[in-house]
């Protein structure tokens, strides 16, 4: 009976099936890293010397995004470009993802990064597409495409257990881009410590309960 009924809950306390988005994710340098950019493209307006990153993933939120893989390297990238006075300098690194992540029937080109040489109050999206046309815009101004990849779709969700996993990734500690991906999983991937603790406590008072009936039946029999 008890183990029935933790069976029960704990089938019950599972979560449910892992959702996550197919998007371009956008990155910037700092100390030699990449971190997660807090503004769009569109209005982010890097310094000369700055290094731009996309990324083409699925992810369920900017916590558990993909990194660029090529390293953010100003030097390297815009070795062959010469500052030129009324502009500046941004090195841009487009990595188009894995074929796992790709959209069905689409193969990701291969990753590249490019100096981009822009005006001075010139952003990152005017940045990108110096270096990675044709971009693909929604209604919503989110981008959907670099350099015609991928050809259709933006931003939709996909089952990430399908998607599989380019490479190895941090566990969520924040929602900002999906306000359930902590909510529907503890720590560990499985039901959180509070559930837990709350499924242990109803099965203790059940095998309580079971003991005191099964108890008087003996005594009255």
């Amino acid at each position: 009976m008890v183990a029935a009924l933790l069976l029960t809950l704990f089938c019950a306390a599972s979560p449910a099936q892992a959702a996550g988005y197919r998007y371009w994710s956008f990155w910037e340098s700092a100390a030699g890293a990449w971190t997660y950019a807090t503004q769009g493209p569109a209005t982010a307006r890097p310094a000369d010397g700055a290094v731009n990153g996309f990324r083409f993933a699925v992810s369920a939120d900017s916590s558990d995004s993909a990194k660029p893989r090529t390293a953010p390297d100003f030097a390297k990238i815009c070795a062959d470009t010469p500052a030129k006075a009324g502009t500046k300098r941004v090195a841009v690194v487009v990595d188009f993802g894995t074929p796992e992540h790709a959209p069905a029937g689409e193969t990701p080109p291969q990753q590249r990064a490019a100096c981009a040489q822009i005006g001075t109050d010139g952003t990152s999206a005017e940045a990108l597409a110096a270096v990675a046309k044709p971009l693909r815009y929604n209604s919503e101004a989110l981008l959907c495409g670099i350099s015609g990849y991928p050809g259709t779709g933006c931003g939709e969700q996909v089952d990430v257990s399908k998607e599989g996993a380019a490479e190895a990734k941090p566990k969520p500690d924040s929602a900002s881009d999906s306000a359930s991906a902590s909510a529907s999983e503890g720590s560990g991937g499985g039901p959180s410590l509070g559930l837990v603790a709350g499924v242990a406590a109803v099965v203790a008072l059940g095998a309580a309960g079971w003991w005191q009936t099964s108890r008087r039946r003996r005594r009255d029999g």
